[in-house]
């Protein structure tokens, strides 16, 4: 077991997959030329997609608790640290790419929020609301965007990447929208809307927090789009026409007022529409 552990001069502690990426580094010969300008920036893209895969086990570990207190089968319970395990190996898989590109795959690791344990609700309406947010928001929104991105790199090294990840984050979406399936008809109108209510929140923060991790970059060349860098204008039409055609709809047929919610959401957020030039 690794007793390392990588922290900045500060001691800020780093994400340091290093040594998980040498077993995982793709065989990037197909790819077109890239200046090294452009390799710095798809490492970049890569790297991040690392930290946020790492990130997400964490958010993933905050369900357990959860579904332990509103009892859920232990079936369901022996899921979610499947989906932990997934979400580590897709960041050593990034890493993998970081490596593969020429760069170390260490990076800042950001501050981890807890996930949030809604102390004013009941445990199933606690459960609920981040098994919404989670997994039945920001997975399925994931899926769509992977899909896409995915589809891009067609069938290269990166492309087998991309498609293994997204093989394991429909399953993490498809958790969500089976457990809320497994309960609605058994939830009172009260609960309902106050789940509907709390969908307000969950959406504005997918717009504040999720549209910003979107840069629309500017005057990008093909290679880049095969190299895994994202359009983020592409992504961005991804992420609302996910929430308006796939998500809404399904949480419609829950018996929750998604469309309201969307609506109220939509006119209050701040998203960021900044653009990157690289």
């Amino acid at each position: 077991m690794p007793t390392h552990f990588t922290q900045a001069d500060d001691g800020r502690p780093m994400l340091d997959l290093r040594e998980a990426a040498k077993a995982r580094l793709p065989d990037l010969s197909g790819l077109p030329p890239l200046t090294d300008r452009e390799r710095a920036l798809a490492a970049r893209t890569w790297r991040g997609r690392m930290v946020n895969e790492h990130v997400s086990a964490q958010v993933f570990a905050g369900l357990v608790p959860q579904l332990m207190r509103a009892a859920a089968p232990s079936s369901v319970q022996a899921l979610v640290p499947r989906m932990i395990s997934d979400e580590l190996r897709h960041a050593e898989q990034c890493a993998g790419v970081v490596m593969a590109l020429g760069q170390d795959p260490v990076a800042p690791l950001p501050t981890l929020h807890p996930l949030p344990t809604h102390d004013d609700a009941p445990p199933l309406e606690a459960l609920l609301r981040n098994v919404l947010s989670v997994c039945c928001l920001s997975e399925t929104i994931a899926v769509s965007i992977i899909r896409a991105e995915q589809a891009e790199l067609e069938d290269g090294a990166l492309g087998e990447v991309l498609r293994s990840i997204l093989a394991d984050e429909i399953n993490h979406a498809r958790f969500g929208w089976q457990l809320l399936g497994s309960v609605a008809d058994r939830l009172d109108a009260d609960l309902k809307a106050r789940l509907s209510s709390y969908l307000v929140d969950a959406f504005i923060h997918q717009i504040e927090h999720e549209v910003p991790r979107l840069p629309i970059n500017l005057g990008l060349r093909e290679e880049l789009g095969q190299a895994g860098v994202c359009d983020g204008a592409m992504a961005r039409q991804i992420f609302y026409a996910t929430i308006e055609q796939v998500i809404v709809p399904q949480l419609q047929a829950a018996g929750l007022n998604a469309a309201a919610a969307w609506k109220q959401a939509l006119s209050e957020a701040n998203p960021s529409t900044d653009t990157l030039s690289h």
